[in-house]
């Protein structure tokens, strides 16, 4: 599974095909075929067991105790996570998976809001549940952006790519960081 799921996020799903990924993990085509029906079966469970890897990984911002969601960004909004690619599966597939199954579609899902409850979780507890979940989700998303364009221009254009990384991990912690949204008061009509 594993050299599957790598295979996938390095070069997606469509980049890879099921004689490398046999080969790579020493199996014959029948022995793959027989425990998964199809190759985006095999897909969708290489991207559960990348998920539950990364998890564990990024839950501790890569290896630091009790991380705040300074560190968090300052590890998914970096030079090594954008030159990994075999590293998130969020961010290695996130508009390839858009083309597949619903199955790999949920995965992704399941995989994305893990990571948003992470983020959640160590954001200032002042904020009203709802608006914390909000910048969570958009911090996520924005993290697999950013990940994304910068991936896309860091063979021509190192110095943007690197300037897309801090700009983005400036805003997003600013996001994070910001008091609560003070409660609208709604004046009656006369």
């Amino acid at each position: 599974m594993q050299a599957a799921s790598r295979l996938f996020r390095e070069r997606g799903i469509d980049g890879v095909g099921v004689a490398e990924i046999c080969e790579a993990a020493g199996l014959t085509h029948g022995a793959l075929y027989a425990q998964f029906p199809s190759k985006e079966a095999l897909a969708t469970a290489a991207f559960d067991e990348a998920f539950a890897r990364g998890y564990n990984k990024v839950k501790t911002a890569g290896g630091m105790p009790a991380p705040a969601l300074r560190d968090y960004l300052e590890f998914l909004v970096s030079p090594q996570q954008r030159d990994n690619l075999a590293g998130c599966p969020l961010t290695a597939s996130a508009s390839e998976v858009a083309r597949k199954d619903k199955a790999l579609s949920a995965s992704f899902s399941r995989g994305f809001e893990q990571m948003v409850a992470v983020v959640e979780s160590v954001m200032d507890h002042n904020v009203p549940p709802a608006e914390r979940r909000d910048r969570a989700l958009t911090m996520i998303a924005a993290e697999i952006g950013v990940i994304a364009v910068a991936r896309a221009a860091a063979k021509s254009r190192p110095d943007l790519s690197n300037r897309v990384l801090v700009a983005a991990r400036r805003v997003l912690t600013q996001v994070g960081d910001a008091p609560p949204r003070p409660k609208r008061v709604r004046r009656k009509r006369r």
